[in-house]
């Protein structure tokens, strides 16, 4: 950052400004509105955009060593990557307020607390547990999985609630007319394990 600012002649403001929109769009928004399931592995420092990235995704999976930190007010930045959106939903705006304006530290223990990690396991075994998880959504009901995220992100964005219950029962239903809901359906009178195809 302190190179480029030293660099010369800055591009034009709106020229800056349409890149960041465009840059935050394709990255955290995508992570948001995909339509699987995200997993975030936080094996170190997540800090400013970092933590916004990983904010973005559905679960996040810490290291025991891996800490948080907005740090922007530290680099004189407001904030980007969709970090305020995100860590307001996840941790109400008083906390979210504190860690923006003060950009402290927040160690794995205090983020599975907060609800900002979803496990916290140790550094060693981070990516096995990321890719043990990945596996098990994988396996999963991925067509049922793409209509629970729409269902939640649509609850996530304060969505009314009549339109929330419409598109879960529009979604339900269409659940259940999957090939794999009726596996599913065989499979548990069958007492066996349910083979979902994405279909």
């Amino acid at each position: 950052m302190a190179a480029r600012n030293e660099s010369g002649e800055p591009e034009p403001i709106d020229v800056a400004i349409a890149r960041q929109r465009r840059n935050q769009r394709e990255t955290a928004g995508r992570l948001h509105a995909m339509p699987k399931p995200t997993i975030a592995a936080i094996p170190g420092p997540a800090a400013g955009a970092g933590l916004s990235l990983a904010l973005a995704c559905d679960l996040r999976v810490m290291a025991d060593t891996a800490f948080l930190t907005t740090a922007f007010a530290k680099v004189g930045f407001s904030g980007d990557y969709g970090g305020t959106y995100f860590l307001t939903r996840l941790v109400g705006a008083a906390k979210a307020r504190e860690m923006y304006f003060l950009s402290d530290r927040v160690d794995a223990a205090e983020a599975l607390r907060l609800g900002l990690a979803n496990r916290v396991v140790p550094a060693d075994v981070l990516m096995a547990e990321a890719h043990a998880l990945a596996a098990r959504l994988a396996a999963g009901p991925r067509v049922a999985y793409r209509y629970m995220k729409e269902n939640l992100n649509r609850a996530f964005a304060g969505g009314d609630m009549d339109d929330c219950l419409d598109l879960e029962a529009t979604h339900h239903v269409h659940c259940g007319l999957t090939d794999d809901h009726k596996d599913a359906a065989r499979a548990f009178v069958e007492k066996r394990a349910p083979v979902f195809r994405g279909r």
